[in-house]
């Protein structure tokens, strides 16, 4: 009786220890970097202000663009908990053809390693959708809430 009193309490003293585990350290915002090019900077940030916001329900594109000319519309920076994130699309007529990553946080090793897998995710998503509806990628909470919030600042720009 005593050794599962003593294995319960080592259980919930070792849980109460890993759940409060912080890995990242808030560091000074980095500088920006192409979608495609993953080498530089931090990305599990979320937005202080909606830190569970994993959806987004808005319409993608403009409602009626009759010019397929490529044109860019930059997305505002959501400032996560780890610095700033921002995205910018091309768009040709109401369809998205490429997203660049402008700006994502950067605090070491670890944020580029989620970046190196959340981004390029998060692009295929919204290539894919077409719109600012995409889920989060596990992982990277604070990453896909920025990179979310960003595009569809992106995409109520281009609508007006």
């Amino acid at each position: 009786m005593r050794s599962v009193v003593l294995a319960l309490g080592g259980t919930i003293a070792g849980l109460t220890l890993l759940l409060s585990f912080k890995s990242h350290a808030a560091a000074p915002p980095g500088g920006g970097a192409d979608a495609a090019g993953m080498s530089a900077s931090r990305a599990t940030p979320a937005s202080r202000s909606s830190p569970g916001r994993a959806r987004s329900s808005a319409p993608a594109a403009p409602a009626a663009r009759a010019s397929a000319a490529p044109r860019t519309v930059t997305g505002s920076v959501d400032a996560t908990t780890y610095g700033p994130m921002q995205i910018q699309l091309t768009l040709a007529g109401q369809k998205i053809t490429k997203v660049t990553v402008l700006q994502r946080t950067d605090s070491g090793a670890e944020s580029d390693q989620i970046d190196s897998f959340a981004i390029p995710r998060l692009i295929s998503e919204t290539l894919a959708a077409q719109n600012g509806g995409i889920d989060a990628v596990s992982g990277a909470t604070y990453t896909s809430a920025g990179y979310i919030t960003s595009l569809q600042s992106a995409l109520d720009q281009a609508r007006a």
